[in-house]
């Protein structure tokens, strides 16, 4: 038998390929359709479900910080409301109060007219580059140590530590039946919660009247009803923010973290596991039995204390992450184990991106917090802080606004003057009645009139303004010098108060035949 003849036994007939290939045409045509009519289910949910967090109390350098922060600023927002300041009779005599009636914001010795929104404006440039500041030098340092979410969170947890218990008796007590000390222990624990978030929104309505006052009645159900409403809004959200939701308003709610990661760079200090230290990870026995083979072996002694007072539950060791607030509570962690088994502390600290290079190139560390980013945001404080001050310091308690009647735009009189009139608006800012004396510079024989009630002061026209009001005059300026042929002559409008001779003005113009 021939090669030939051997391969075409071995061979399918021509027919038995084709009923084969149409076989096998036709079963996947019917599982497309089963696929079609029957769809099939997601393998996973769309979204992870939250896993409860039990942070565990730890105790070191950073955790003194954050308490030290924590008292400091909750004591500032409780109190500050209650702080007196006199700013003379008829003014209220509240440090910091946004009196929305009067249309003032005052703050200590500073008060803010509404017209000058401008200084808002400026506050909030300040803000945002402050906050790109703070993440030059060392990441999310706003979100570790003073974010109101976390700070109100630590204040939740801190009393959720002493209702429930520890870690270890918290997960203990959740896995438990439900017993009557389990019920007044929640119970507890969520009136404490309550009545924190209770004053949080009262507080913060302090600010919109005056503290002692609207306490009183607050008490006596004699506030108003947006006061009510406002203190119950506060509430809820701090309550739930701060007690049931916690890292979810980090991890998924707040836009910070997503901005943060593209403005930081490599020279910006971040709470790091120093990987080129810490690895290869193990036990205390078997990283010493590592040593005494001569075989190389990290300081990571895989204890999870870092992942167990973690506020987010994030694991530090796997590097970089969205969950991670630069708290350094995990560093005071692992320093405390390091002290226990009698290793160097710092294997996770406050370290940049070059120097795990560095230490791992055999090169010394290097920390560079000044650089042109640093100087860049450091210089927008400065500038935008400094006119801000200098119009704070240079500003006037007085406004001066002029319009030229425009139909006509003068007026030829019988003896030969020629007469501009103008609506003059004078603006007293201040919280008593002053007398203005109204002059115009530019004219070498120029005389104002002050159409209606107004006194004479050295010749001059003088106006009264009551407290925190504007008083509208029809303004007539006469000239009897020889004027140009259409001519435009600059004129200079001016208020000086009769007591103190502080003056204000305005530019405008005198037109003639």
């Amino acid at each position: 038998m021939t090669p030939a003849h051997v391969e075409l036994t071995r061979t399918k007939p021509p027919m038995a390929a084709a009923s084969a290939a149409s076989s096998s045409l036709a079963e996947l045509v019917e599982q497309a359709k089963v696929a079609v009519a029957e769809p099939s289910e997601p393998e996973g949910p769309l979204y992870e479900a939250r896993h409860k967090i039990y942070p565990q109390r730890v105790k070191g350098t950073f955790r003194r910080i954050k308490w030290t922060v924590l008292i400091v600023t909750l004591g500032i927002y409780y109190l500050l409301p209650f702080v007196r300041w006199d700013r003379g009779p008829g003014a209220p005599d509240q440090a910091v109060l946004v009196d929305l009636a009067g249309r003032r914001l005052y703050f200590f010795f500073i008060e803010i007219w509404p017209q000058e929104v401008y200084y808002l404006a400026g506050l909030l440039i300040i803000a945002a580059m402050t906050l790109f500041l703070m993440n030059a030098v060392a990441g999310r340092l706003w979100c570790g140590y003073l974010c109101p979410q976390t700070v109100w969170t630590d204040v939740f947890q801190a009393i959720e530590r002493w209702t429930e218990g520890d870690r270890r008796e918290h997960l203990r007590r959740d896995q438990g039946p439900w017993t009557l000390e389990r019920v007044g222990r929640a119970a507890a624990k969520h009136f404490l919660w309550l009545m924190v978030a209770w004053w949080t929104g009262g507080a913060w309505v302090l600010y919109f009247a005056d503290a002692p006052t609207l306490v009183k009645d607050l008490a006596t159900f004699q506030a108003p009803v947006v006061a009510y409403a406002w203190i119950g809004i506060l509430t809820f959200t701090t309550y739930a923010l701060a007690g049931h939701m916690r890292e979810q308003v980090c991890l998924y709610m707040c836009p910070w973290p997503r901005i943060q990661a593209s403005l930081t760079d490599e020279y910006a200090l971040n709470v790091t596991y120093r990987y080129d230290r810490g690895e290869p990870r193990g036990s205390v026995k078997k990283n010493a039995a590592l040593c005494a083979r001569g075989e190389p072996a990290g300081d990571c002694v895989e204890c999870l204390q870092c992942v167990n007072v973690c506020p987010t539950g994030i694991d530090i060791r796997d590097g970089a992450s969205l969950g991670c607030i630069q708290c350094g509570l995990c560093i005071d962690a692992c320093d405390t184990v390091m002290a226990k088994i009698g290793g160097p502390p710092r294997l996770i600290a406050y370290d940049t991106d070059v120097n795990l290079k560095r230490r791992q190139a055999g090169e010394k560390a290097r920390f560079r917090l000044v650089r042109a980013r640093t100087l860049l945001y450091a210089g927008v404080i400065v500038a935008v802080a400094g006119v801000m001050l200098y119009t704070l310091v240079t500003r006037s308690d007085a406004g001066l606004n002029v319009n030229h009647d425009r139909n006509p735009i003068f007026v030829r009189l019988s003896d030969g003057g020629v007469r501009n009139a103008y609506t003059v608006r004078i603006l007293n800012k201040s919280l008593h009645p002053r007398r203005f004396m109204l002059t115009a510079e530019g004219l070498a024989d120029g005389f104002v009139e002050v159409v209606g009630d107004a006194s004479a002061w050295s010749g001059y026209p003088v106006v009264e303004v009551g407290p925190d009001q504007t008083r509208e005059l029809r303004v007539l300026v006469t000239s009897y010098e020889h004027l140009q042929p259409a001519a435009s002559v600059p004129l200079t409008f001016y208020i000086a108060e009769t007591v103190t001779r502080r003056h204000t003005s305005t530019a405008d113009f005198f037109r003639g035949p």
